[in-house]
């Protein structure tokens, strides 16, 4: 049984005119695919809608944009949007700084603000939060949420974005979250006209060539630590990033790799920042890598989660972390 309050989103939906959607910085599949989703759902119903986001709309992402209606947020423009519309939606993250600069705008509106969410340990940042860790994706949530409500109908638009959110986010449907239910879901979008073969080749099979260098590198650097060898980690630096001619959304899906490896339980990415670093944890079984992350000002899923650690250096606090990290083994 599903915990989200649908008739009150519904009712806050319905009693305003206009919305600023956004979501958490490098936007994966599951937050463009949302945002651009409710947002087609919103625009259906007629109410004025933006979309403003702190990260460029990946290249791979851009298809589900058809129409152009991501804005990359520039504070000389768009500050006035918090105070002029009715209501902030905060889509697929929960912690606050996950909008990295959008943060403060956010935050110090007057403005009805609601998280709509599937990750655990949701700060208390806005007015309603419609968040549930059972659903697999955020477009999950507002697939459940169409279809309880019968807010609108599903369109071929809407139904694309709600695949790619869901597929990605289950790891094209092999995550312990896919359920029988999951793939009765997978199925009415494909009624609906979507096409698989074409979402997973636009987001996996058109990479650019310097995300393949990329990987190579990463692949390069792979370790396994510790005296179970059932931690691996790579690791990718700014030189890395330059050499190759990419950026730092180009890593999706790459922590993946490292548990690939036999006897691995616990895969860790450490990226370097501009300013920081940046850590993706993965783990299998009943690991929570979540609660590791969140040890050092992070979040995620049990098996999937990360944080980013601003004015340090990635290689004063590789050893620390996982050796942090086998106590969870």
């Amino acid at each position: 049984m599903y915990m989200i309050d649908f008739k009150k989103l519904k009712e806050i939906i319905e009693d305003n005119n206009s919305f600023l959607l956004t979501t958490h910085v490098n936007p994966d599949a599951d937050a463009i695919g949302s945002e651009v989703a409710f947002y087609l759902m919103l625009k259906e119903m007629g109410k004025e809608v933006y979309i403003l986001n702190h990260s460029k709309l990946p290249y791979n992402l851009t298809f589900l944009d058809e129409d152009k209606i991501i804005q990359k947020y520039d504070n000389s423009k768009h500050d006035k949007l918090f105070s002029s519309v009715d209501v902030l939606v905060a889509l697929d993250f929960n912690r606050s700084n996950r909008m990295v600069s959008m943060e403060k705008e956010f935050l110090n509106s007057k403005k009805i603000k609601i998280c709509i969410d599937h990750h655990e340990g949701p700060e208390d940042f806005v007015d309603f939060q419609f968040v549930d860790k059972q659903f697999c994706a955020t477009g999950h949530i507002i697939y459940q949420f169409i279809k309880e409500t019968n807010i609108v109908e599903i369109n071929k638009g809407i139904a694309d974005n709600l695949y790619a959110a869901i597929m990605t986010d289950t790891g094209s449907f092999k995550f312990e979250r896919t359920t029988a239910d999951i793939h009765s879901i997978a199925a009415d979008l494909l009624e609906k006209g979507v096409s698989p073969t074409s979402i997973y080749d636009s987001i996996f099979d058109q990479s650019r060539f310097g995300k393949v260098k990329l990987l190579g590198l990463a692949l390069k650097s792979i370790e396994v630590y510790g005296k179970q060898k059932a931690i691996c980690f790579m690791r990718l630096y700014q030189k890395d990033f330059y050499e190759c001619n990419v950026d730092e959304s180009d890593t999706d899906g790459f922590v993946n790799f490292s548990l690939s490896i036999k006897g691995v339980k616990i895969g860790l990415l450490f990226i370097e920042l501009k300013n920081g670093f940046k850590v993706s944890f993965r783990s299998k079984g009943d690991i929570p890598v979540n609660k590791l992350a969140e040890e050092y000002g992070g979040g995620g899923h049990k098996n999937a989660a990360g944080t980013r650690r601003f004015n340090q250096k990635l290689d004063e606090q590789i050893e620390e972390i996982l050796k942090r990290t086998e106590t969870y083994l």
